[in-house]
C-alpha cells in the first residue's frame, strides 16, 4: 500500500514520502497564486487544487489547505477569510455550507506516544459536514467529526465530538445548546 493510501485510509503514513510532498508542493503553489491579490483566475485555481469544478464557490482570500485534492464542497459553499482546510483525510461538506473567518478544519492527528511522534507518524480522520450548516468565525473541527446538517456552529468553538443534526452547539469543547428553530 503506497503512503498515500495509507494517509487517506487513516492509517500511519509517512509525510515525508516523495509523492506526498509533490502534492503538497503543487497545492502550495496554486494557493501561492490563489492568494495573490492581483490574481484574476481564481476559479480556475481552485478548480486545479481540488480536481473539479464545485458550483457557486466562493472561498474569501486568504485560504490554506495541505492538499486540495482531498476536499469535497456541495452547491453553494462560502468560507470567509483565512480559512485553514488541513486535507490530510477527506473534507466532505455539503450543500449551503458557509465558513466564517479563521475557521480550521483538522483531519491530521498525531500519535500520544512520544516516541512515535518523534517518528514523525501521521494519521488522519475524515471530517463530514451536511447540507446548512454555519460555521462561525474561528472554528475548529478535529479529526474525525461529523457536523449533522442544519447545525450552527458558534463562534470561538473547539469541535472534538460529533454534533447532531438541526442543533445550535458552542463552546470549548463544543456542546449541543438547543435546537435550531426551522
Amino acid at each position: 500500500m503506497s503512503e498515500k493510501e495509507k494517509m487517506l485510509n487513516g492509517e500511519y503514513y509517512d509525510p515525508g514520502d516523495p509523492t506526498l510532498k509533490h502534492l503538497r508542493e503543487n497545492a502550495e503553489k496554486l494557493m501561492d497564486e490563489y492568494n495573490r491579490p492581483e490574481a484574476k483566475n481564481e476559479a480556475q485555481i481552485l478548480e486545479m487544487l481540488m480536481g473539479y469544478r464545485a458550483e457557486g464557490i466562493s472561498i474569501r482570500k486568504p485560504f490554506y489547505c495541505d492538499y486540495g485534492i482531498n476536499i469535497k464542497v456541495g452547491r453553494n459553499f462560502y468560507a470567509n477569510y483565512n480559512c485553514v482546510l488541513l486535507d490530510v483525510g477527506p473534507i466532505n461538506i455539503g450543500d449551503d455550507v458557509f465558513l466564517g473567518p479563521g475557521v480550521s478544519l483538522i483531519t491530521v492527528n498525531h500519535p500520544l506516544d512520544p516516541k512515535e511522534r518523534r517518528a514523525g507518524k501521521e494519521y488522519a480522520r475524515t471530517i463530514n459536514i451536511g447540507d446548512n450548516v454555519w460555521l462561525g468565525a474561528d472554528v475548529t473541527v478535529n479529526p474525525g467529526v461529523t457536523i449533522g446538517e442544519n447545525a450552527v456552529i458558534g463562534s470561538g468553538s473547539v469541535v472534538v465530538k460529533d454534533i447532531p443534526a438541526n442543533m445550535v452547539a458552542a463552546g470549548n469543547p463544543c456542546r449541543p445548546i438547543k435546537s435550531v428553530e426551522t
